[in-house]
């Protein structure tokens, strides 16, 4: 179990780096090196344990349910919710592959080591396929139990190639990801016999959403080779999108999207399409991209109170359309004339969104550091 001192220096150590960093911190946060890395990690190893506040979305059978999160779901009961532990969980195991050295890495192993037993896991698979629980975390809780799943397989991979070329051999990815592998199998399973019932995409900017999942769920299929998966999630999203025009992104953003609809349904079809043929939807799909290479076509969004956990959700916007539109650019051409356009709006969201990753308030700490980190490793574009 981690330490709440462990914790305290990391913490202390993160504050004491953004105070230093002052008025440059706007420069800093272009870049991605183990500083930042530990700032990110402190955010998860703060709240992964965290209990309280909580919120939960439980149904009650009976009152046999009635239970604290730590006895619902054992291993993800942390980061105010579900879904906010189980990317906390990949925060950490994608950390941990970059930087297997850094000052927090002991810390991230023990954290692991405690949430993701075997006991534990077994007690979230029967939450997960009990009565009632159909539509759990469906589909973007889900979607991340995937990544945590590659992730750690991923991990498990780098660490038998360390080995071959000498190194100590590790066993934790190796334990980690077979113990995750019955709540990855009953996740899949309910992903799986949800989407060919879904009749229409869902086209919100929170957790509902259809597109973001679905881009998650192909990278693990390509990722796992499971062909049935991803010759699924290929045809949904043709069914969905290839037909799309006009996309209204001038009604983006939501007061509390933290996803863009049309950058997310633009970012999930450069998986699907190959560039000359991306290149053709999109100028159909958002003719409104310049070509003169500006960013001002799109602008980061405005948080007014990073305390506000609703209102806060806009930082994760404009960390995710940093990430999609960087997505965006990696399907086309190189030769398009709208990838400099894509990529200054791009960095002007990347600067907006990683300087509102402080920790400074709960409501967006506990996740906004996991986003932070999918797009500064380019979880979406690169293993």
């Amino acid at each position: 179990m981690i330490s709440h001192i462990s914790v305290l220096i990391l913490l202390a150590g993160a504050a004491a780096a953004q105070n230093q960093a002052g008025a440059s911190h706007a420069a800093n946060a272009r870049t991605f090196d183990a500083a930042a890395a530990q700032r990110f990690a402190s955010l998860a190893l703060a709240c992964v344990h965290k209990e309280y506040p909580n919120k939960i979305s439980h149904s009650l059978l009976s009152d046999a349910d009635v239970a604290p999160p730590r006895k619902l779901t054992p291993a993800f009961y942390g980061c105010y919710d579900w879904h906010s532990s189980v990317h906390g969980h990949w925060l950490l195991v994608r950390l941990l592959r970059t930087f297997p050295s850094a000052p927090f890495a002991a810390a991230a192993r023990t954290a692991l080591e405690q949430s993701l037993t075997s006991a534990n896991l077994a007690q979230e698979v029967a939450y997960l396929n009990a009565e009632g629980r159909a539509s759990f975390e469906r589909p973007y809780g889900l979607a991340w139990l995937l990544q945590l799943g590659q992730e750690l397989r991923e991990w498990e991979a780098s660490a038998i190639v360390n080995a071959s070329k000498g190194a100590a051999a590790d066993p934790l990815p190796a334990q980690l990801a077979t113990n995750l592998l019955p709540l990855e199998q009953a996740a899949a399973g309910s992903l799986k016999t949800w989407l060919p019932k879904l009749s229409y995409p869902v086209r919100s900017g929170e957790h509902s959403q259809t597109a973001f999942a679905v881009g998650l769920m192909m990278d693990y299929a390509r990722a796992t080779d499971d062909r049935a998966f991803l010759d699924l999630l290929l045809r949904k999203a043709r069914d969905y999108y290839q037909k799309d025009e006009n996309c209204p992104l001038a009604y983006e953003p939501s007061g509390e999207d933290f996803l863009s609809p049309c950058l997310a349904e633009a970012d999930v079809m450069r998986r699907v399409l190959a560039p000359q043929d991306f290149a053709a939807w999109l100028r159909g799909f958002l003719p409104q991209l310049p070509t003169d290479g500006a960013g001002s076509w799109l602008q980061p969004a405005v948080v007014t109170d990073p305390s506000d956990p609703r209102l806060a959700h806009l930082d994760g916007l404009n960390l995710s359309r940093a990430w999609m539109l960087e997505g965006i650019a990696s399907g086309l051409p190189a030769d398009d004339p709208r990838l400099p356009a894509l990529r200054a709006s791009a960095a002007a969201h990347r600067e907006a969104g990683l300087a509102s990753v402080t920790g400074a308030h709960y409501e967006g700490g506990h996740w906004l550091g996991s986003f932070a980190v999918y797009l500064t490793t380019h979880r979406g574009i690169n293993p």
